[in-house]
């Protein structure tokens, strides 16, 4: 694996997991964006949640960099892509520096991004129950690992100026800078739930939330130090120790989709045509037209996804199953994105002639692809939080119900049949985050999953009756262009077919 080599940028990483890097990344986004209107940031891993707080403090999408699901040279590209008209760039990490996607290796951590990318560190630490032993804690993170550089700390949930001295103190022998304190009393509570953070579309009053954290970033970090850190050149570049790499277009950043042989114990997936954005076809291809459903129910959406199917040439029109009267009509297709219908239960089964109106398009054939609360919305009744049971489109033949336990992980998928999108047997990488299931498996299942590093599958999972691909994985198109590739095709068939008609 050869080094990148970029300008700038700062990767904010915590020791372990709710030390407040998430307060300490805002804090400063927040900051920066009263100054800039060109803060770009991005989110190591899958996490839907934090990127929506980052947009609503820089006013630009935060990008995930997530390795398993695309691939390192993704990760690379999209970071120089991004940032090419970029004043400053940040990138909040996952779980503690060093942590990966399993216990033997810290691939896919915030660690590996920061190695990926060639960025220094800034090291998040909670000094709430320690003094001295402060020293033992960042020398550690320090000297593990001498290709990450560690540019600073920040000290978080200091105490008082006593504890304040003791700590500097037991950190002065390393010589390593001090570019951030928080006090106990600066602490700025997110409220959570059951998979984390509450969306920022149900905080009436994130605003409030997001201007004091601005003061709490203009106060609390050096930002002399910070800024060279943070600012990114006029004209960002990537090289490698052995080439130079341009600045890639959209439709080329899904290039060598498939995780390094190193980044998995599963067959390495083939490598399916990256999309290319059409020159001057002839006949020119018509427009689909993809009704993408966003609201606080739907918001789980990767800004790559729907960056590629506009790269490829769709119309993405936003409408919301809550509050709309009905689907937009125009539609070629549908996208369902994950989010939080449990919470929104009752809304969504109130507005009947939406969840009418969507049954018949789909058994009419309109394609849909759904994931996570997609496909709990696409099943007949959703059994929320409390218990209660919901109507929803009744698409699927199955009920999804509520369940304390958590499905957590990144999952190797392979197509057990030819469907929608999928040629049988072909491999992709997915991540699963939900607390819910269906009471009745699919007859026949989209996948065949496995846990990642497993050498064996573990479940079986997804519908695709209709023209409906419906499953619990999330998919970054970055890593499966082909999945966005297939969508557009299908629904511009749809397209052509309802010209006909």
């Amino acid at each position: 694996m050869s080094a990148a080599i970029f300008s700038s940028g700062l990767v904010i990483a915590g020791e372990r997991s709710g030390v407040g890097k998430t307060t300490v990344t805002l804090a400063l986004l927040a900051a920066l964006a009263q100054q800039s209107s060109r803060v770009q940031s991005f989110k190591v891993g899958p996490d839907y949640i934090d990127p929506m707080f980052h947009r609503q403090a820089t006013g630009r999408p935060c990008y995930n960099l997530d390795p398993i699901l695309t691939s390192e040279s993704y990760v690379q590209h999209c970071f120089a892509h991004r940032c090419h008209d970029a004043e400053f760039a940040l990138v909040e990490g996952v779980m503690g520096l060093f942590d990966g996607a399993t216990g033997l290796s810290d691939v896919a951590s915030t660690a590996h991004i920061a190695r990926l990318l060639n960025l220094p560190v800034l090291l998040v630490v909670d000094c709430g129950r320690l003094s001295r032993s402060v020293l033992a804690i960042v020398h550690g993170y320090r000297t593990l690992d001498p290709r990450v550089q560690i540019a600073g700390v920040v000290l978080n949930r200091v105490g008082s100026d006593r504890h304040l001295d003791l700590l500097k103190e037991a950190l002065a022998s390393i010589d390593l800078p001090i570019l951030g304190v928080l006090r106990r009393q600066d602490a700025i509570a997110l409220p959570d739930r059951h998979l984390g953070l509450v969306p920022t579309a149900e905080l009436p009053h994130l605003p409030e939330i997001l201007n004091r954290l601005a003061h709490l970033g203009h106060a609390c970090f050096n930002w002399p130090a910070l800024t060279p850190l943070l600012s990114i050149p006029p004209h960002p570049t990537l090289s490698t120790q052995n080439s130079k790499l341009k600045i890639f277009p959209l439709e080329t950043l899904c290039v060598g989709i498939a995780s390094p042989k190193d980044l998995q114990n599963a067959p390495t997936p083939p490598l399916p045509h990256p999309p290319h954005l059409p020159i001057s076809p002839s006949p020119p291809l018509p427009t689909p037209r993809i009704a993408v459903a966003q609201d606080a129910a739907f918001s789980f959406y990767y800004p790559d996804n729907l960056d590629i199917l506009a790269a490829l040439g769709a119309e993405l029109i936003f409408w919301s199953p809550l509050h709309d009267e009905q689907p937009p009509p125009e539609a070629d297709g549908l996208y369902f994105g994950g989010g939080f219908p449990e919470m929104f239960a009752a809304e969504l089964a109130a507005n009947q002639g939406v969840r009418s109106a969507l049954k018949a398009l789909i058994h009419q054939g309109l394609p849909v692809y759904a994931e996570c609360g997609g496909l709990m919305y696409l099943a007949t009744t959703l059994v929320d939080l409390e218990g209660d049971p919901w109507p929803m489109v009744g698409a699927l033949p199955t009920n999804v119900r509520m369940t304390g336990r958590l499905t957590l992980g990144y999952r190797h998928a392979l197509a057990t049949q030819s469907s929608l999108l999928l040629e049988a047997g072909q491999t992709l990488w997915g991540h699963e985050f939900h607390r819910s299931e269906t009471e009745t498996p699919p007859h026949v299942p989209l996948y065949q999953l496995k846990r990642y590093g497993a050498a064996q599958p573990h479940a079986a999972e997804g519908w695709w009756p209709h023209r409906i691909h419906a499953s619990y994985l999330h998919l970054h198109w970055g890593g499966c262009p082909g999945v966005a590739q297939a969508l557009l095709a299908v629904c511009r068939q749809h397209h052509q077919s309802r010209q006909e008609a």
